[in-house]
């Protein structure tokens, strides 16, 4: 019989934290005991999960004790509580960025570097977002043929910023109809100084600028891409742009390759790699869109065409649900793998 397992999600109420429950219940995660952590704002919440009712409890360090994985979903309590949580015996899987970058923590997409896993000592980093989603289209043609140089613009919905700014796209909307005022009160970011309105609109910032003119998201895009193939001397530029869609980013990479790769054989390499779906008929208008890819576990690939501008480029359009294979799936994918290698 298989051996189940004691869980803990942090952040069980936000959007990632109830996108691992649905998930959870999808995959028939081997669980024993769960249990529901938020912040002290969440505690005492009730949430009902497969026949149950779970109360939700505020996370604290000793919200750990006997718990065997642990399902970070992002924020700011991570850097607190995750050594807190290795320290009683578990296993954290985070979805924050506070160790993505650290030399002692793998950063992993289960079917581009799970030989990473193996190293772990206690703490795996899910990557951003945009860079699963983009590893997971580039793997396949790196492994064939070396990439050189990225160029990636992403269009970035909006519950990547969290619950708080769908709610807001939604509300903007509707006040257009309306015809009220609109108020923006959380993008680019509640942290910032200034709000923009999404809502019929583009806003080519995520996250906070650097001393280089890049973003934050940007840069790790760039460095995480880095690490999760094991190569820094891929020359990689990104712009990340929010845009007033609800669910699943999309992606125009272009990539310079070291040497040749025909179109059909992208198209043949990606269809054979395992969460990629190739969606491109151009002649039957069938390529990937955020609207149809929501809630879908697949990254999708199409408009995969050649870029003549250098000897060996190709242009391609990538679009995936980045709440569940840009956080919540990557990251339970990872427990999974962990549990086949019997690593807990």
């Amino acid at each position: 019989m298989m051996k189940k397992y004691n869980v803990a999600i942090l952040g069980a109420t936000g959007a990632v934290g109830q996108e691992f429950l649905k998930l959870i219940e999808e995959r028939e995660f081997p669980f024993a005991n769960l249990k529901l952590l938020a912040s002290a704002r969440s505690a005492g919440k009730t949430i009902d999960f497969m026949g149950q009712t779970y109360v939700v409890e505020e996370a604290k360090p000793e919200s750990f004790e006997n718990v065997e994985i642990a399902l970070f979903a992002g924020g700011a309590a991570s850097k607190a509580l995750a050594p807190e949580a290795v320290k009683r015996g578990a296993v954290v899987i985070d979805n924050s960025s506070a160790f993505r970058m650290d030399p002692n923590v793998p950063l992993v997409v289960p079917e581009v570097n799970p030989q990473a896993i193996h190293d772990h000592q206690g703490i795996i980093a899910n990557p951003n977002c945009s860079t699963i989603i983009m590893a997971m289209a580039l793997k396949p043609i790196y492994d064939r043929v070396k990439i050189k140089r990225i160029i990636v613009s992403t269009y970035q919905a909006v519950s990547g910023a969290g619950k708080e700014a769908i709610d807001e796209l939604n509300e903007q909307v509707q006040a257009t109809i309306d015809n009220r005022p609109i108020v923006a009160n959380i993008l680019p970011s509640a942290s910032l100084p200034k709000h923009y309105q999404i809502a019929f609109n583009l806003l080519p910032q995520i996250d906070v600028f650097l001393e280089n003119g890049y973003t934050k998201e940007e840069m790790k895009m760039v460095h995480e891409t880095h690490k999760i193939l094991g190569d820094s001397t891929i020359g990689i530029a990104a712009t990340t742009v929010r845009v007033p869609v609800f669910r699943s980013h999309s992606e125009s990479i272009n990539i310079e390759l070291e040497g040749p790769l025909s179109v059909e054989d992208a198209k043949q390499l990606l269809a054979a790699f395992p969460g990629v779906i190739v969606e491109d008929n151009p002649d039957e208008m069938i390529y990937p869109m955020p609207l149809y890819t929501s809630d879908r576990n697949e990254v999708f690939v199409g408009r995969i065409r050649k870029d003549s501008s250098v000897p060996h480029g190709l242009n391609m359009w990538v679009v995936g649900d980045q709440i569940r294979k840009g956080a919540a799936l990557n990251a339970l994918q990872i427990a999974e793998y962990m549990i086949e290698q019997n690593l807990i």
